[in-house]
């Protein structure tokens, strides 16, 4: 077989069209512009890149973006300081904290620091558990886009066996929970779980999440499952050993072009719904 290729960039590119007529009606009905503040601290070059990437996705649909620089010094104080000043900046509607910060500061208490109705990335403590029990929040942007893709293709959830390999707060864990709540079964793995190729094998669908460069080999997974890999390492290669599957499973997401656009977009679509609701 021939695998449907999940193709989120195309997804991207036609939720941003949308996004912009919204926009644009929003700013002629209220006067006010959805504004992001993305906050970098530090000077590591792929954070910087994907800060810049965010605020040229605000730009294309006719939002704004706050782009915040703080030092690599920069304390934990300092920080919630900063985030508490946007908190209560009235034409802020959106917050990011890029990750990850600088060793020395307390990122969980940064991140739960974002008031909930600006946690536009899904990073709160409070956000996650509201999501978990299907109580209203901004989802995890990487998962809420793997799931808008999905919705995309109509691929099947309810009753299938998702098979989740990565425990990250803001990927691995939210998407289990994003996943179970779409009636799945969901098993979740990590780099230390013993025996992990059996697990891999009884997967419909499997997630890779995990931060390794190929770490789920191609071997393990079953004929006609449905695949999709979060990671992206240098050389262009995600978590999943994709290149032998194409042949033969059901659905993939590329890298890059998959799962990387479609956590911009969301990202950029929550921040919209968060002005929409705050302008009115």
């Amino acid at each position: 077989m021939t695998a449907l290729v999940l193709d989120g960039k195309r997804c991207a590119k036609e939720t941003e069209e949308r996004l912009a007529q919204q926009v644009a009606e929003l700013k002629e009905r209220t006067g006010g512009t959805p504004i992001l503040a993305t906050i970098l601290v530090g000077a590591d070059p792929a954070s910087a890149t994907y800060v810049k990437m965010k605020g040229n996705a605000c730009r294309r649909v006719g939002m704004d973006s706050m782009a915040i620089e703080l030092p690599e010094t920069t304390t934990t104080e300092e920080l919630l300081a900063k985030i508490n000043e946007l908190n209560n900046n009235a034409d802020v509607h959106g917050i990011l904290l890029q990750h990850p910060v600088p060793a020395q500061i307390d990122e969980r208490a940064c991140f739960d620091a974002i008031a909930a109705h600006k946690d536009v990335d899904g990073v709160t403590c409070l956000g996650f558990g509201r999501m978990a029990m299907k109580e209203p929040a901004y989802g995890a942007a990487t998962p809420a886009g793997i799931m808008r893709i999905m919705e995309e293709y109509n691929i099947e959830l309810e009753g299938k066996h998702v098979v989740v390999v990565g425990r990250s707060p803001i990927l691995g864990k939210p998407m289990a929970m994003m996943m179970l709540n779409a009636n799945a079964t969901v098993t979740i793995c990590h780099s230390r779980t013993q025996n992990l190729p059996e697990f891999v094998k009884q997967a419909d669908i499997i997630v890779g999440a995990v931060g390794k460069p190929e770490l789920i080999k191609a071997e393990w997974i079953k004929d006609g499952a449905v695949v999709i890999d979060a990671g992206y390492h240098p050389g262009g290669v995600g978590d999943i050993e994709l290149s032998p599957l194409k042949e033969r499973v059901s659905a993939y997401t590329p890298v890059p072009g998959g799962v990387g656009p479609m956590t911009i977009n969301t990202l950029i679509l929550q921040t919209l719904e968060s002005g929409l609701k705050q302008l009115g």
